[in-house]
């Protein structure tokens, strides 16, 4: 009987315990009912409705200063106008809308959400809004759905086209090189600081070759978003890291005058009907390298991709046959004309081949073959003081006869002709050394007599960059040192002290002596004193300059124009290269860009020059090649 009642009692716990679990159960399917069936629209539509959303910020990229502390390239707030997805299609009015208020064709807008299309981060629709259009928008906020506007900062270029091509510009990263970023990160191999989406990078120029360390850290703003994409509330934040601060070798007030001594001569050549394409200078310090100004023409506006460049600006540039994106004076090559002059005299002095005092006699032409001075000018008997003041093209050809093109070779190598200057710039050019191993590759023929002629005078196919001739003319001016040339001098820390400097770089001392060097520095100071090349161009200057004029045949146009210079005479601190595409004679073209510059770095107040036309100068400012033969001899090497 006991073990009756002890199973009796052992049962009912059980069904206690039972009983328990069938009510909870009971009250979690009731639960769950009641969630799903009595107030299921409400949390669905809460779900949906409810999500985080990461708003980037973008940091503000370091500003580029000048050599005296000005500020070149910086960052100012501006408005920004953008879109969070949510994960649909995007509504078609409200982009109308928008585009109505922004004052921007539709199709511009809906282009920038399907190239951004599949991710939940900000799309960013324009920049740089205006106040009033901004008023706009929040105006009518309610018919805008997942559209905000905020502040950020813009990459701003104060001096708009100036420098362009060497300062570069900037865009918000893709969604390629998003992928590619993140890939780079996977495999360990990224380099250069987080990218995220909204990134602005360096696209060109300094901007591209310092971007890591103008970049700085993007940051953002967690924030949750109803179900019109519009913020609720922010949830979290992680601020921007500014992005360092670089210092240029380049004097603003100098590249100011360069700038408008380019296009003033530009147009004053065209109104005399001289087809002007283009231009490079670049004024350099003879004794460290540093660039002091750096001019290529024509330009662009970097502004217009910090804004966000419309599809008929791009292009605008795209397609204009001057190439307004090439930086010519690191990238165009031509050939060098009569500065090559330098080259070719200073080797047969060196190589004795010639005396100072020896004296030939010009005809007009030389006397093994026809080839001439321009203008069939014939200047007598000159010595090499003369010859190099008067650009004479038969002295040189007979400077020409007597190296070889193996020793014309040899010293454009020593020089520095052929090779890059090692300047810290994108796609620098290396330029072309003629030779008879170069004509056998490229056309498999034998080299002739009259191509040395040419190449004594830099003609045939030997090509420059204007920035090898600054070298070339910072080696003569200084005494034979070769620097690199460079145009960051600093990179500053975070709280603004140096982080690394950047000074002379020498790379090598030219194998010529100074008697030679002497001879050469005072052919070249004749050049600019009355009866030189360029002598009414730098007529009544109270400055000591010693330079070159060029020309340059050019086979798909008008010749090219060179002036290559460096003042004082005496005591060098400037160098200053000007070529004109397609500008005729150098001294008419070249070297009334020249003057300017010089007068602005010494401090020379100006004075009215004569414009010097091509009718006054021609045939007095260089001598290129007028050959009337066809004949060719072959070269007898030395």
């Amino acid at each position: 009987m006991l073990r009756a009642l002890y199973k009796k009692k052992k049962i009912t716990r059980f069904d206690v315990l039972l009983t328990i679990v069938v009510i909870i159960f009971l009250i979690l399917l009731g639960r769950v009912f009641f969630l799903q069936a009595i107030e299921g629209d409400y949390y669905r539509g809460k779900a949906e409705g409810n999500r985080l959303r990461m708003l980037s910020m973008t940091a503000t990229r370091g500003i580029m200063y000048d050599r005296n502390g000005q500020i070149v390239v910086g960052s100012r707030p501006a408005y920004m106008v953008s879109m969070l997805p949510t994960g649909k299609q995007a509504d078609p009015q409200v982009l109308q809308t928008l585009a109505t208020y922004l004052q921007v064709p539709v199709k511009s807008l809906e282009d920038k959400v399907e190239a951004h299309k599949g991710g939940y981060e900000p799309i960013r629709l324009a920049s740089d809004v205006t106040l009033d259009k901004v008023t706009k928008i929040e105006e009518h906020r309610h018919e805008l759905p997942g559209i905000t506007v905020d502040v950020e900062p813009l990459r701003y270029y104060p001096h708009d086209t100036m420098a362009s091509q060497l300062l570069g510009y900037v865009g918000e990263v893709s969604e390629d090189e998003l992928a590619a970023a993140k890939q780079a990160e996977l495999d360990g191999t990224h380099t250069g600081g987080s990218i995220g989406p909204g990134t602005i990078l360096g696209r060109s120029g300094l901007e591209k070759m310092y971007d890591p360390v103008l970049r700085g850290v993007d940051g953002g703003r967690q924030v949750e978003v109803d179900a019109s994409g519009r913020p609720i509330e922010e949830v979290g934040r992680k601020h921007t890291v500014p992005g360092r601060n670089i210092h240029l070798t380049i004097d603003l007030n100098l590249q100011k005058v360069a700038e408008k001594a380019v296009y003033d001569q530009l147009e004053a050549l065209r109104k005399q009907g001289i087809p002007a394409k283009g231009a490079a200078v670049v004024a350099m310090d003879p004794n460290t390298g540093a660039v002091l100004a750096m001019v290529s023409a024509p330009g662009f506006n970097p502004n217009w991709f910090a804004k966000g460049i419309t599809t008929e600006q791009w292009n605008q540039l795209n397609t204009d046959a001057n190439h307004p994106f090439e930086n010519k004076v690191v990238t165009g090559e031509y050939p060098p004309g009569s500065p090559f002059k330098i080259i070719t005299g200073a080797a047969a002095l060196e190589l004795k081949k010639v005396t100072p005092n020896e004296m030939i006699y010009d005809s007009g032409k030389h006397w093994l073959i026809d080839k001439r001075n321009a203008e069939g000018e014939a200047l007598g008997w000159l010595d090499f003081n003369k010859a190099l003041a008067k650009s004479d093209n038969v002295y040189f050809y007979e400077m020409g006869n007597r190296l070889g093109i193996e020793n014309i070779d040899k010293y454009a190598k020593i020089f520095g002709l052929g090779e890059k200057t090692g300047i810290k710039l994108y796609d620098e050019g290396t330029g072309n050394i003629a030779s008879p191993e170069y004509k056998r590759k490229v056309f498999d023929q034998d080299w002739y007599l009259g191509e040395t002629f040419d190449a004594a005078i830099g003609q045939s196919f030997t090509l420059v960059t204007p920035i090898q001739m600054a070298v070339v003319m910072s080696e003569i001016a200084n005494g034979g040192i070769r620097y690199q040339p460079y145009v960051v001098s600093r990179i500053d820390n975070a709280d603004g002290t140096p982080e690394e400097i950047f000074g002379p770089k020498k790379l090598g001392v030219l194998q010529v002596s100074k008697s030679v060097m002497d001879i050469v520095r005072n052919g070249l100071r004749d050049v600019t004193l009355e009866g030189g090349t360029a002598g009414e161009i730098f007529k009544g200057l109270s400055l000591a300059v010693a330079g070159k004029t060029g020309t340059a045949e050019n086979a798909t146009g008008r010749d090219h124009g060179w002036f290559v210079a460096y003042a004082p005479y005496d005591k060098p601190r400037i160098v200053v290269v000007a070529l004109v595409e397609q500008g005729g004679f150098g001294a008419i073209s070249a070297g009334s860009i020249v003057r300017p510059i010089l007068e602005e770095y010494f401090h020379i107040p100006k004075q009215p020059v004569p414009p010097v036309t091509a009718k006054k100068e021609a045939g007095k400012d260089d001598n290129k090649d007028t050959s009337t033969s066809k004949t060719e001899t072959k070269d007898n090497k030395d």
